[in-house]
């Protein structure tokens, strides 16, 4: 189902069914006493549908709800195409995975109507609803029957509706780092009855490392390290530098290409290989900028990993990524990379990587960022992103090549 059709239906149907729901919730609650979470609970259920980076940013949320409820089964709930992530990563038992197809509208509605039912036969003693204004998020979290609902309020900002039914509910802070905010959903759920539930939250700092890894052994990573100097030649004498210049579902997040050709020109020319990485639909790109820059130094890499496991394999064989806000930057952290990251319609503020080897490269112009919450990341600056433009490529070059410099130092 198209982005833009999921977002109709959500804003204008979704609102008329949060509505009914409030009013039923409001209605049968009249004579209830506030529901609070019990001592041991056994299943907690965490509803997360973003883009593949969220997972990751996540990570911290997942191990403060292992600390707290040690023997709580925690469930995820996510799009189906992002498994595969949580899979590699450990966040929980694969038999606590549950996936929603949004290929298609009856596909979604199919999936939503089995995962209801198989959370109330579960019997979930609460669900986190990590989406920001989302109406069937919020809506999944009433359907799976659990007691305990928590999750983000707009409170009293205008056309972000999505129901009072979230009975422990957090305002959204557009100023603090996402991750510390789904620490507040952890925090939330042993909140009294009222809202800002965080208030009797934690005083946190921005999670130092996103707590998570993927375990490979030396050989795996030697034999993978050979795989690719057999396939490409020229990196058993020149460390590889990782680059990834698409936009993804975003194109407004990608730094100009003709940037990206004038950085991977100095970095062949200073004895390194590039290796330009996406998916098999960035082939285009990565033959444009093979291209531009006219170096034999200058690897096509698209659609080579099959599987997020080969991409930070690759990783681990390279020396430096320099990519677009996306998954890759994030996916970095649980590898020793270093990464550069470039953020301009969204800012590293609040969904930068975590982790100590992540740059964050930013214009700082005042319409910088514009893609929000509150406007479903729809940016009014019609593809002239002028916040990544203005990133002059002559001193990424330089920063990258002293970070290359400072590793052979080391």
């Amino acid at each position: 189902m198209k982005l833009q059709t999921q977002r109709f239906i959500d804003r204008w149907v979704g609102q008329l069914l949060c509505a009914g729901v409030s009013a039923w919730v409001r209605l049968t609650g009249l004579f209830g006493a506030p529901v609070r979470l019990g001592q041991a609970p056994k299943n907690i259920l965490v509803i997360l549908l973003s883009e593949m980076g969220s997972i990751v940013l996540a990570g911290p949320m997942f191990a403060e709800l292992r600390r707290r409820y040690p023997g709580a089964a925690i469930h995820i709930l996510q799009l189906k195409k992002n498994q595969e992530v949580s899979k590699l990563l450990s966040l929980t038992a694969v038999e606590s995975m549950h996936t929603l197809d949004d290929s298609s509208g009856g596909a979604l509605i199919g999936d939503i109507l089995k995962i209801s039912l198989r959370m109330r036969k579960l019997g979930l003693d609460a669900v986190i609803d990590c989406e920001l204004f989302s109406r069937v998020s919020a809506l999944l979290s009433f359907s799976t029957g659990a007691p305990v609902r928590v999750g983000f309020t707009p409170h009293t900002q205008e056309g972000l509706y999505r129901g009072s039914f979230i009975n422990h509910a957090i305002p959204y802070n557009p100023y603090q780092h996402i991750s510390k905010q789904f620490l507040s959903l952890v925090d939330a759920l042993k909140s009294p009855e009222g809202m800002p539930r965080n208030r009797a939250g934690a005083i946190r700092e921005i999670p130092a490392e996103p707590e998570l890894s993927v375990p490979f052994t030396p050989e795996e990573l030697a034999a993978y390290r050979a795989k690719v100097e057999s396939d490409h030649p020229i990196t058993t004498t020149r460390a590889l530098v990782l680059v990834y210049a698409g936009g993804g579902i975003l194109p407004e997040r990608a730094w100009p290409a003709s940037h990206y050709a004038r950085v991977v020109q100095g970095l062949c020319a200073a004895g390194y290989a590039v290796g330009l990485i996406g998916l098999k639909d960035d082939a285009v790109l990565a033959q444009d900028l093979q291209a531009q820059v006219g170096h034999s130094a200058c690897l096509d890499l698209t659609g080579y990993t099959r599987s997020i496991r080969e991409l930070l394999m690759l990783m681990h064989a390279s020396v430096l990524l320099i990519t677009n806000d996306g998954g890759p930057s994030h996916f970095a952290t649980v590898t020793p990379i270093q990464t550069m990251v470039f953020f301009g319609p969204e800012t590293g503020k609040l969904y930068g990587p975590l982790g100590k080897r992540t740059i964050i490269l930013e214009s700082g112009i005042a319409c910088s960022p514009c893609l929000t919450a509150y406007n479903h990341r729809l940016t009014f600056c019609d593809g002239d992103n002028q916040c990544l433009k203005r990133i002059a490529p002559d001193p990424v070059l330089d920063q990258a090549l002293a970070i290359l410099q400072a590793q052979s130092a080391a």
